[in-house]
Parts: structure tokens; C-alpha cells; sequence
């Protein structure tokens, strides 16, 4: 045993020499280390190695509190948009089948969904993308290692296996993807022990059946939204307002469409405590914080919506002096997604105050990859990001909120264009288009220079994302009304809108 301590003495000083001549030097294993491979981290990973880099990619996923574990490819891949729309698809079939008897075709007047079919489905694909991801990483060669990564230096990462083998690995400059997690609440007794969270809806071989949502993100918004559409009895439980950060005449109109597509909600309640009663099933016990009282009842699936926290704590940041924010974890850092320590970067939901969105960290990491290879100096812009939250009514947005202007401008600084209107699709399914509506933000005065833009209806991720060109390109009211609309579709609604809020006048769309 003695001779054996020795040894791991003797291997540990070696490794110790190891870098501190490779620093001492200027060499190193690697260009670049990427420690997290969710899409951002892959898409850094891969832009440095077309460049030239030699690149190393760390990546482990560590199982959710009920053991849910998935591959390569971050959140997005596994437990976040591509599983969340794949679903939401799912339920838009199911109100397609109730369109379609409208339509004409003979509908068997039974219908069921069968979760298992639904979600093996969507497994297989989310595993063929992981398998896709390591292909790519081995054909850029990218080197992947199925490792937990820390840092030990500016320069030095430790790597740690299932099994427990360290590995040390060096490079010129290190770079942290590793998003974040969702949160459990500590103060409800219950609560880990029996609920789940998005880390596991998307893999659970049975039907969540009747399900309790806790939180009015947008995550829960669109999980509620697809259990709902999919058939199963849903709540989500409210403890203020729902979709914070999100235009709030926008939440209205999304929540409002989601109670009458047969989502319930507890509005401003709180959960107290969640028991496991001797049939399985979950007994929830909560507080309405309006009038005080008490209430309970049984649920067959509690799933936590309540926010996400960074995955910084096994990084060792706080014994390198890494500058973090202490109230929510996150890495400060700055324009060019530097840290405050030299050679290491971060960018995506580990970030302070950058959007938690896939397409800005892929974005991100492209071009912190183009920099540290030294082929360019362009830097992030993180104004007017576009996005869309997947609920029955899809609601997609672009710049600032209605609330944001008026902060920024003053009431009488900006000037609102909005319009209730009925999407064609909804005509003969005879379907209440009371929440289709858009508004269009600008500043007021003579340019009127597009500030915000919303919109609640279906595909609005799709129509969003044209119009967030313009944003990018500084687009005025004036250039909106001189864009042709294509006919008949939803998005050319935002071509023709005309009354403004100020008005007071009927924004309700009545004919071509």
C-alpha cells in the first residue's frame, strides 16, 4: 500500500512538472479546450477547428435528480427545443384532427394519444442527433472526451471520467459552454423527492398523466401547453405573473388562449409541500397568496418550472478568482465573452445577462472561435435577438417590450400599431382567433424607427424570424408599409397594420 501511494505521489508531481514546463514554454496540448458540448460549446469547437485549431471538446452530463442521463449536444438537443417543438407538434396534430372534420374528412369521432409511440420517437431522433454530433466532432477533428471538466490554471483543465480517472490537459486559451440546469425549490418539503423537472418530460416512458405545472416561464408554459394538447389534465400553478421579461399585454393574450384550449391555472399560489400517497399518486398542498386560503389535491406528475441555474460549481472558478455574479451564479464577462481571468472565456447561459437562447450561443461561440484563431474581431450582438415561445398560440417577439419602450422613449415617445386579426386557417374550423393579434413598437417622430414587434398566432416563430432581419437593419414604420405582404398569409397582417393605440379606434382586421 505504501509503494502504491508513492506511485500516485510520484505521478502526480510528474503531471505537475508537466505543466508547469508546457506553461513555462508556450506549449500545449491543445489551441483551444471547450469545457461544455451543448450547441453552443460544438459550434465554437468546430468553427476553431476549420481555422486551423487544434481543438478538444469536454463534455458530461451529470444524471437529473430522478436519473434521467442523455448524450452529446447540451440542453437544446436533448431536454430543451427540439424535444419541446417535436411535442408541441404533436398537439398541434391533435387540434388538426378537430379542424379537419370541419374540412371535410371523416374523423373517427374516438381519438387517443399514445405517449409511448410520441415519445419514442422523438428519443430516437434526439439519439440520432447525438451520434450526428460525434461524427461531425470526428470529422473537423475535434477531439471529444466524455469527461467533467475543472479548471486547475488559466491554461490547465482536469478531466474526470465515470469511473474516476483524471486526466490533465493544457491549452493556449480555455473556453466555458456549460449552460445551466433547472432548479429545484429548497423550501418545499417534497419537492426533489417527487417532482421532475424539463431535465426529464421529454424521456419518460409513460404518460405523465395528470400534471402539475409550478412556474409561468415559457418552459412551463409550453410543457403545460403540449400535455394539454396531447390530452392529459394540466395546471400550472401561477406565483405572480406568467412569462416575466415578456411583453405583458402578450402573456395576457397567450395565457388567455391556453385557458380556453383547456389548460387550468392556479394564479397567484404557492406550493407548501408535496407527499407520496400509498397509490402512487402526489398530494399537493399550496396556498393561494390572494385570499389566504389553503387547498390540496393529487396529481400523477409535479414537474418544477422555476428557473435554471448555471453550471459553474465544479468549475473550481471561485479558487481561480473568477468574477461571478453572486445572486444568480452566472460569469461576468465582457463584449468579447472574456473572464476575469486571462486565456478564459465564457458565453451562453453561463454568461451574465446573455439571453438564454441556442441560436446566440451558437452565434457566439462562431465568432469567439474566429477571434482567438485571429481571423477576425467581430463581436456578438445581442439587441434585438428574436424569439418565440411554442405555446398552443405561439407568440413570437423581436426588440424591445411595449413596457421597454415606454421605460426607454415615455409614453410619448413611442408610438403602438397593433390589430386583432383572424387567420385564415381559422375560418372554416370555426376556431376563436380572440387572442391573434400584433403590435408593431416605434419610436415616434418622423422616422419612426421600429423598436419592438409581437405577435401571437400560428408559425409566429416562423414570421418573426423574417421580420428580424429588418431589425438588424434598422427598418422604420414607413418601410413596413412599403413591403408587399404575401397573400393570404398571417404574417402579411404586419404589412397593412395602420391603427394606433393612441387612436383609441377598433384595431380589429375585417377584410382584405
Amino acid at each position: 500500500m505504501a509503494a502504491l501511494c508513492r506511485g500516485r505521489h510520484r505521478w502526480k508531481t510528474y503531471n505537475f512538472l508537466k505543466v508547469l514546463t508546457r506553461t513555462l514554454t508556450g506549449k500545449y496540448d491543445y489551441d483551444l479546450i471547450v469545457i461544455g458540448g451543448g450547441s453552443g460549446g460544438l459550434a465554437c469547437s468546430k468553427e476553431a477547428a476549420q481555422l486551423g485549431q487544434k481543438v478538444a471538446v469536454l463534455d458530461y452530463v451529470e444524471p437529473s435528480a430522478i436519473g434521467t442521463k442523455w448524450g452529446l449536444g447540451g440542453t437544446c438537443v436533448n431536454v430543451g427545443c427540439i424535444p419541446k417543438k417535436l411535442m408541441h407538434q404533436a398537439a398541434l396534430l391533435g387540434t388538426a384532427f378537430k379542424d379537419a372534420k370541419k374540412f371535410g374528412w371523416q374523423i373517427p369521432e374516438a381519438l387517443s394519444h399514445d405517449w409511448s409511440t410520441m415519445a419514442g420517437g422523438v428519443q430516437n431522433y434526439i439519439k440520432s442527433l447525438n451520434w450526428g454530433h460525434r461524427v461531425q466532432l470526428n470529422d473537423k477533428k475535434v477531439k471529444y472526451l466524455n469527461m467533467k471538466g475543472s479548471l486547475v490554471d488559466e491554461h490547465t483543465v482536469k478531466g474526470l471520467t465515470k469511473a474516476g480517472k483524471e486526466t490533465t490537459l493544457t491549452a493556449k486559451n480555455i473556453v466555458i459552454a456549460t449552460g445551466g440546469r433547472p432548479k429545484y425549490p429548497t423550501n418545499i418539503p417534497g419537492a426533489m423527492e417527487h417532482g421532475i423537472t424539463s431535465d426529464d418530460i421529454f424521456w419518460l416512458k409513460k404518460s405523465p398523466g395528470k400534471t402539475l405545472v409550478v412556474g409561468a416561464s415559457y418552459v412551463g408554459l409550453e410543457c403545460a401547453g403540449f400535455l394539454t394538447g396531447i390530452g392529459l389534465d394540466t395546471t400550472i400553478m401561477v406565483r405572480s405573473i406568467a412569462l416575466r421579461g415578456f411583453d405583458q399585454q402578450m402573456a395576457g393574450l397567450v395565457t388567455e388562449y391556453m385557458e380556453a384550449y383547456g389548460t387550468k391555472f392556479a394564479w397567484k399560489c404557492l406550493p407548501r409541500r408535496i407527499d407520496k400517497l400509498s397509490s402512487g399518486a402526489l398530494q399537493v398542498m399550496w396556498t393561494d397568496t390572494h385570499t389566504g386560503s389553503e387547498h390540496q389535491d393529487t396529481y400523477d406528475t409535479v414537474l418544477w418550472a422555476v428557473g435554471r441555474a448555471p453550471e459553474t460549481k465544479a468549475l473550481g472558478l471561485v479558487k481561480l478568482g473568477m468574477e461571478l455574479n453572486k445572486e444568480t451564479g452566472k460569469i461576468i464577462v465582457g463584449s468579447d465573452e472574456s473572464t476575469s481571468v486571462p486565456n478564459i472565456y465564457a458565453f451562453g447561459d453561463i454568461g451574465e445577462g446573455r439571453p438564454e437562447l441556442t441560436p446566440t450561443a451558437i452565434k457566439a461561440g462562431r465568432l469567439l472561435a474566429r477571434r482567438l484563431a485571429g481571423q477576425s474581431s467581430q463581436l456578438m450582438n445581442y439587441d434585438n435577438v428574436p424569439t418565440t415561445v411554442f405555446t398552443p398560440l405561439e407568440y413570437g417577439c423581436v426588440g424591445l417590450s411595449e413596457e421597454d419602450a415606454e421605460k426607454r422613449y415615455g409614453k410619448d415617445g413611442i408610438e403602438v400599431y397593433h390589430a386583432f386579426y383572424k387567420p385564415l386557417e381559422f375560418t372554416v374550423a370555426e376556431r376563436d382567433a380572440s387572442q391573434c393579434y400584433l403590435k408593431v413598437v416605434c419610436e415616434r417622430g418622423e422616422n419612426q424607427k421600429i423598436l419592438g414587434l409581437h405577435f401571437t398566432g400560428p408559425n409566429a416563430g416562423e414570421v418573426t424570424q423574417g421580420f428580424a432581419l429588418g431589425f438588424q437593419c434598422g427598418a422604420t414604420y414607413w418601410d413596413l408599409l412599403n413591403t408587399v405582404g404575401i397573400h393570404p398569409t398571417c404574417a402579411e397582417e404586419v404589412t397593412k397594420v395602420h391603427i394606433t393605440k393612441r387612436s383609441g379606434l377598433d384595431a380589429t382586421v375585417t377584410g382584405c
